[in-house]
């Protein structure tokens, strides 16, 4: 990947976050109560990302959400660890594809220990697909003026004439 002469590489130190050490079963098991614990730090840093357009700018939101992601699994590991190991043995034993249809019961369980420990309801079918709307603290980034220096700053005049076709129009 090319970079411009004047492109700053973030440091060692802004670059170094804790990574969450669990294996994609574990992942998918807690995915949507994740989703709905971390909904502010992950709504921030994608917002960061699609406004900035530049993932330098957005590391301190990003550690915000891996920060986020280790909470959420050690508060899982403290409350609920013997529902939730369950529920995500029985995403890995029972279909290739770690298919939630096949883990109701043991869902039911693990949203049962969320609820009433953690007091976090599952939420409804579909709620990661509505629109949300995100309140931040951010400022709005400027708008870039694009310049262009060789364009000229009138067009010559011309009395070149337009003809019409004279076949009628094609389209």
């Amino acid at each position: 990947m090319p970079f411009q002469k004047e492109f700053e590489f973030p440091s060692d130190e802004e670059l170094t976050a804790n990574d969450v050490n669990i294996s994609s079963v574990y992942l998918k098991a807690g995915a949507i109560h994740y989703a709905k614990y971390c909904e502010k730090e992950n709504d921030e840093f994608m917002l960061c990302k699609r406004e900035l357009k530049d993932p330098r700018k957005c590391l301190k939101e990003g550690k915000k959400v891996t920060n986020c992601a280790m909470k959420f699994f050690c508060e899982v590991k403290k409350h609920c660890l013997d529902e939730f190991n369950q529920y995500a043995d029985c995403l890995y034993k029972s279909s290739a594809t770690m298919s939630y249809r096949y883990c109701k019961k043991t869902q039911g369980i693990f949203d049962d220990c969320m609820l009433n420990k953690m007091g976090l309801q599952r939420p409804p079918f579909g709620w990661a697909s509505e629109i949300h709307i995100h309140d931040t603290d951010r400022p709005k980034p400027e708008k870039k003026i694009h310049y262009f220096p060789n364009t000229p700053d009138k067009l010559p005049e011309s009395d070149f004439e337009i003809q019409e076709p004279r076949f009628g129009r094609t389209f």
